[in-house]
């Protein structure tokens, strides 16, 4: 087998004189090591800031019937672990999952990562992320896997609102304003989020869900601005359902107090 320089480098703490890795763009087995019940950040999407790195973990599970040896994974962002864009790859700071136990064949589990921007996050490689994994047995059998699970790396989102005039006459007009912005991971600030479609929303002060009003995009800025007619009390948010590269966020209401 030809050991995969790329991998060697990325996880030089890995014990890799213990197998040589095989090389990319097929899943290796070798005997019967199993790695299944991959789970990143708990099931849901990670969503990253301007500036603040993230640390989430992997976990899964590893059957050998021999008893599990070691296991590692890395994530990366790409066609595989071989060709992952620049810089977009996440390895634990042990260099070796955490192994637990549970009996004579099976183990779980875990690793964490940093997620940073401006370090292997740019805002290019937002979106779907994938987890290499690899396991072995006590008895040299191995297991590993080019796409264990995928999983989303998006760039967080952050929506305003302000509704006026307050108070406001029934009948008359409201207007209400916002922004929509996002993480820019390349220059660690927010920066607008253009032509994106928003909600403009509205909850009655005796309900508690909201309904949609209507539909607008966001300008050039992220600025959003609308208006819509006063009819009883009740708060008014915008709110986006999210894109491929960042997740779904809803202003906090802006009440309105109508006479």
């Amino acid at each position: 087998m030809r050991i995969r320089a790329t991998v060697a480098a990325l996880s030089g703490a890995l014990a890799l004189s213990a197998l040589a890795v095989p090389a990319a763009h097929a899943d290796e087995v070798h005997g019967d090591t199993t790695i299944s019940n991959v789970v990143v950040n708990g099931g849901k999407p990670v969503s990253v800031g301007a500036t603040a790195k993230k640390t989430i973990s992997v976990t899964f599970t590893v059957k050998d019937n021999s008893g599990v040896d070691w296991a590692q994974a890395i994530l990366f962002h790409g066609a595989d672990i071989d060709h992952s864009d620049s810089g977009a790859v996440a390895n634990s700071s042990d260099g070796q999952a955490t192994c637990t136990v549970v009996n004579a064949t099976t183990s779980n589990c875990k690793s964490t990562f940093d997620m940073e921007p401006g370090y292997n996050l740019i805002n290019k490689v937002a979106g779907t992320w994938k987890v290499w994994a690899i396991a072995t047995g006590n008895d040299a059998n191995y297991v590993q896997k080019d796409n264990a699970k995928s999983f989303k790396v998006l760039r967080a989102a952050q929506l305003t609102v302000n509704a006026a005039p307050e108070p406001v006459k029934k009948g008359k007009t409201v207007t209400v304003t916002g922004k929509l912005t996002r993480a820019n991971w390349d220059t660690g600030k927010n920066s607008a989020y253009t032509s994106q479609s928003v909600k403009l929303q509205f909850r009655k002060k005796t309900s508690s869900t909201y309904t949609n009003v209507k539909t607008i995009k966001s300008t050039s800025t992220g600025a959003l601005k609308t208006t819509t007619k006063a009819t009883v009390d009740g708060y008014f948010r915008y709110s986006f359902a999210g894109s491929s590269t960042s997740p779904a966020v809803s202003a906090t209401g802006d009440y309105v107090d109508v006479k």
